[in-house]
């Protein structure tokens, strides 16, 4: 089987360009959704195939040619007479014999599939919290019983074991308290700009990694102030920036130059889990390290799941958590030498 004929196997409509933003292939869902076969599709300019867009338009071929990474936005798939809301990805391909690759799904697929990552994210991490207010009381016992054991030793040789013991309590309740914490307080909202948050988190990068890759920042000075919680927003941003910083420290000679950039956009017409935002801001963090293993694509937001030997798996699902609170959501795409993961913070809402 060619690997064009996989793309038939799968739900999303995918459609590849040449460099004019012409359809060189149409799946089998992307015939369906348009209603035209394979050779009617051949040659077209695909943004004809969508419905009149001034915020699409003047951006689809620099899309293409990967000005943007990858352009995600909401429009309207044309079929025979119908407009179908769509949401759809332009993203730039490299080393390849087309130049982009464009993905179109349905916005009840797009919906459907954030609302139930949505719900299994909301049933784990309850279940989570329930076990570790479960927990955090024996280890409360267990640390005090080791400090009065340790009391009674006076010092002795074998004071080492408790010493451990009373750490080990201290990490795992630092853990639990992690993992409780989200749903004490409720937001401390301001008004603010992302761009001071972006700068905390270079600075605080550059000092933990310097020497080990090249930092970037790529801000759109365009970006409005947000309203919402700073403190949360910085550890979602931290947590991801250091996840990428960590994963490029940790492949070492096997990246060959390793970078890490914070970039900004204004994002309009927006998919988000609950619906969609005519406006968004769009912090982006993206590396060139060796990407995210494929068998945790889909699982990659669940708590305790971690792809490094040394991680707690709690950093992106705090992070996505925090996100959604404020009404976003975290993206990601990654494959060896590209990851990007996309903070989207809606500003107005459709």
């Amino acid at each position: 089987m060619s690997n064009l004929e996989n793309y038939d196997l799968l739900a999303s409509a995918i459609v590849l360009l040449d460099g004019q933003g012409k359809v060189v292939y149409a799946n089998s869902a992307a015939q369906e959704l348009f209603g035209l076969s394979q050779r009617q599709l051949l040659g077209v300019g695909a943004e004809s195939l969508f419905g009149a867009d001034a915020t699409l338009e003047p951006r689809f071929l620099d899309a293409v040619h990967g000005k943007y990474g990858v352009l995600r936005q909401n429009a309207a798939a044309r079929h025979l007479n119908t407009d179908i809301p769509v949401s759809l990805a332009i993203v730039p391909l490299e080393g390849q014999p087309w130049s982009a690759l464009l993905e179109i799904r349905t916005l009840d697929q797009h919906l459907d599939r954030a609302q139930q990552l949505d719900k299994e994210l909301t049933v784990q991490r309850e279940s989570l919290r329930n076990l570790a207010h479960e927990i955090k009381n024996p280890l409360g016992g267990i640390r005090g019983a080791a400090q009065l054991l340790e009391a009674e030793l006076q010092a002795g040789p074998l004071c080492e074991y408790t010493g451990v013991i009373i750490a080990e309590a201290d990490r795992l309740t630092a853990l639990i308290d992690r993992l409780i914490a989200p749903q004490k307080q409720a937001l401390s909202k301001s008004l603010f700009n992302i761009h001071e948050i972006c700068e905390r988190v270079y600075t605080l990068l550059r000092a933990e990694f310097a020497g080990q890759l090249e930092l970037v920042r790529d801000y759109d000075a365009s970006v409005p102030e947000l309203q919402g919680d700073a403190a949360r927003l910085l550890q979602a941003l931290l947590n991801i920036g250091r996840n990428a910083a960590q994963a490029l420290a940790e492949a070492g000679a096997a990246t060959v130059a390793p970078k890490l950039v914070l970039r900004t956009r204004i994002g309009r017409q927006m998919a988000l889990a609950t619906g969609s935002a005519r406006m968004a801001v769009v912090v982006s963090v993206i590396d060139n390290g060796p990407g995210v293993p494929q068998e945790l694509h889909d699982k990659i937001f669940h708590p305790l799941v971690t792809g490094r030997a040394n991680g707690t798996g709690l950093g992106l699902s705090l992070a996505q958590e925090f996100v959604q609170q404020h009404g976003g959501v975290i993206e990601f795409e990654s494959r060896a030498g590209f990851t990007e993961f996309r903070l989207i913070l809606p500003l107005e809402l459709a």
